[in-house]
């Protein structure tokens, strides 16, 4: 009988064995804890959630919500888990996570197809369809080897990434379309301050609460990356020679330059979603949007993504991965969870779904399953496969990942709402034309 290898029982790897298992193909899914730990994690259940309890929001005007959902109508396990064991959280979906992880590790165990091994795979298995569900702690080893494979510049050790904000909530008349000395198209948004305005904003700056770096991390996050807040705390003019620099910027409706820039770049092919250049930052998530917002356009900027730097192994997904999560260069070979580039509990959970039910299809010699670009679980693989490949960072789902609605609507609930009916409309359609269930 044919099987699936599933290296890594964290949420992505976990909910994969399912999909698998559901479909009536056993299983070999290897787990490390107890034999070897992680500084994250505190024991040897099955999916467990290292972090908050959150899975974020509930309702179907929120990203994650209709993630969720969609989920929830593909059998995941992790979706049933999670609704059986769910604690008050007002609008989010929030769980007892001693219960969760024991529920899925027990779950999983008991499964007649899923046969468990507790060691650690430090070789990838080329030769057969498998899943790579490691995380962003995956062992030294095993990490080297993906890194042979892929290529020096496929597997990022640190993810330093600048926040990232929606088109639609910047204030484009007061922002310009240039590019730096005129060269190429005009691909980003320049926002232009005024001496005055910059001095509020590099002052607040400076000032501004900073996250606690972990002591695992220490040794990673600083290497080639300095957070925006310590370069400008070398010196008030820093920025204006670094990232904020007008040097090339001259904005054609006063014809001059500006004090300071702030540039942004298209973080998505389609162009709704962008990020802040040079903004890799360690501030607190509530102090990002106080300061940032001090930048001129930026006032009601949508954040879909903070800055971050921590310890994260991730792959630089639009260059090897397809959006079915398989290698390109070696198509029996997937990877699940946020080693693929997706950001939180919900994503990799729905990476290792739809890893899950590929790989299914592959060893079945089935056509790949493509999620449709209007519902979560399609927005988010193909942001990986089409995102731009050059300083790729990971992302968590959000609506701007998914395509505008046709007839604008100005209500951001009643607009979510709208996208939230037309995926979950398109997901039914699909799985009635491929047979899912």
């Amino acid at each position: 009988m044919p099987s699936i290898k599933v290296i890594g029982a964290g949420l992505a790897g976990a909910e994969a064995a399912w999909q698998i298992a559901r479909h009536g193909i056993e299983v070999e899914l290897y787990e490390m804890r107890p034999i070897k730990t992680t500084p994250a994690h505190h024991t040897d259940c099955f999916a467990e959630l290292v972090c908050s309890n959150s899975l974020k929001g509930a309702g179907l005007e929120n990203a994650a919500g209709l993630l969720k959902e969609e989920m929830r109508r593909l059998d995941s396990l992790l979706m049933r888990v999670a609704d059986q064991v769910a604690v008050p959280a007002g609008g989010a979906l929030a769980v007892d996570r001693e219960k969760f992880s024991a529920s899925v590790t027990k779950l999983l165990e008991e499964h007649p197809l899923i046969h468990i091994s507790r060691q650690e795979v430090k070789d990838l298995p080329m030769s057969e369809v498998a899943i790579v569900a490691t995380g962003p702690l995956t062992s030294d080893e095993l990490a080297l080897e993906i890194q042979k494979m892929t290529g020096e510049d496929a597997l990022s050790f640190y993810d330093a990434a600048a926040p990232i904000v929606t088109l639609e909530s910047i204030n484009t008349d007061k922002a310009f379309w240039a590019s730096r000395y005129d060269k190429g198209d005009p691909d980003y948004l320049n926002c232009p301050m005024t001496e005055e305005e910059y001095r509020n904003f590099y002052n607040e700056l400076i000032q501004a609460e900073t996250a606690e770096v972990k002591g695992f991390e220490r040794s990673k996050v600083f290497e080639g990356c300095m957070p925006v807040e310590v370069m400008a705390s070398r010196g008030e003019q820093t920025l204006t020679f670094g990232p904020l620099k007008p040097v090339g910027l001259i904005d054609a409706r006063t014809g001059k330059r500006s004090y300071a820039v702030v540039q942004l770049r298209k973080e998505n092919r389609e162009g709704t979603l962008f990020n802040l250049v040079g903004f890799q930052t360690h501030l607190k998530w509530g102090e990002q949007q106080r300061v940032f917002r001090l930048i001129p356009g930026l006032e009601q900027a949508e954040f879909v993504r903070y800055g971050v730097m921590h310890r994260n192994t991730f792959l630089n997904a639009p260059k090897i991965l397809k959006s079915d999560y398989s290698l390109r260069q070696a198509p029996n070979l997937f990877f699940a969870g946020q080693i693929t580039g997706v950001e939180g509990y919900v994503e990799s959970i729905a990476s290792g779904l739809v890893a899950g039910l590929n790989a299914v299809r592959r060893i079945n010699n089935q056509p790949t399953l493509l999620f449709p670009a209007e519902t979560a679980l399609g927005a988010l693989a193909r942001h990986l496969e089409g995102s731009p490949s050059v300083n790729f960072q990971p992302m968590s789902i959000n609506y701007g990942l998914l395509p505008p609605l046709e007839k604008r609507i100005k209500a951001k609930k009643e607009k979510n709402a709208k996208i939230s009916e037309r995926a979950l409309a398109k997901l039914e359609e699909f799985k009635a034309a491929e047979g899912l269930s």
